[in-house]
């Protein structure tokens, strides 16, 4: 056999659940007397797969929390069979999980835990977005009168948004400060949750909605900073002291880049 052909049965059987080898496979292989060949491959088939199970657990530690260790390793392994590791890194191992889970529950069960899962990884993609540096108060302090209005902003790589509809970010702290789990609630009004990074360290923080809307406004739907404050017009005169008091609480989290036209 030759050895990329014997790299091809180690794989295949590593992605196999079932832990029986090929006999090609195995027939390769010389055991000892305290260990067969056999015996070596299932040992290494085992690990393999709670190698990836941890990994799984790690990514998701509040999905895992809530379902409990032979519930979430029977999704897991579902989810191994159906997505098996196609990244040399385990980085990217859970990025599917949440589409999957949709798939794999009736919508009533599903919908809660795969927007938990999608809160979980936005943590993940946070802390590994490419860096760039914010906008900073000084730098705005330091912007001429003049260049105010057309000013325009877009979120830093870090900063991911994510809309619940379930107390998802309720359960994660739970589960991140080792609380009660509060049990899954449909929330009367839907939440956005900002998740950033700053430095080292994962920030988050829900926004009401006329903030997430001024948000959203300015830096997905690329309002000026005069644009958003006509869309405050109801606010009379305080419509800029509320514009530049969103702004500045935006600037101070570290969230925003100058866009180049603004």
């Amino acid at each position: 056999m030759r050895l990329s052909d014997w790299q091809h049965e180690v794989q295949a059987y590593l992605l196999n659940p079932d832990a029986q080898p090929n006999p090609a496979l195995q027939a390769s292989l010389l055991g000892s007397a305290a260990l067969s060949a056999e015996q070596g491959l299932a040992i290494y088939h085992n690990a393999y797969r709670a190698r990836l199970l941890e990994a799984l657990r790690g990514d998701y530690p509040a999905v895992h929390d809530w379902l409990g260790d032979e519930e979430f390793d029977a999704l897991a392994l579902a989810y191994l069979s159906a997505h098996p590791s196609q990244h040399f890194s385990l980085r990217w191992l859970g990025a599917q999980l949440a589409d999957f889970i949709d798939g794999y529950l009736v919508p009533a069960q599903a919908a809660p835990l795969s927007e938990l899962a999608r809160l979980e990884w936005a943590f993940t993609l946070a802390f590994d977005a490419v860096y760039a540096p914010p906008l900073s108060l000084t730098q705005m302090a330091e912007l001429p009168a003049e260049d105010w209005p057309t000013l325009q902003v877009r979120l830093l790589p870090s900063v991911q948004w994510r809309e619940c509809r379930h107390n998802s970010l309720a359960i994660w702290r739970a589960c991140k400060e080792q609380g009660e789990f509060p049990g899954s609630q449909l929330l009367s009004e839907g939440e956005v949750c900002l998740i950033w990074r700053e430095q080292l360290i994962t920030r988050y923080r829900s926004l009401a909605t006329d903030e997430a809307a001024a948000l959203q406004g300015m830096t997905q739907q690329g309002w000026s900073f005069a644009e958003l404050c006509a869309q405050l017009s109801e606010l009379g005169e305080q419509a800029p002291v509320q514009a530049v008091t969103w702004l500045r609480q935006w600037l101070s989290d570290g969230l925003l880049k100058r866009h180049p036209t603004g």
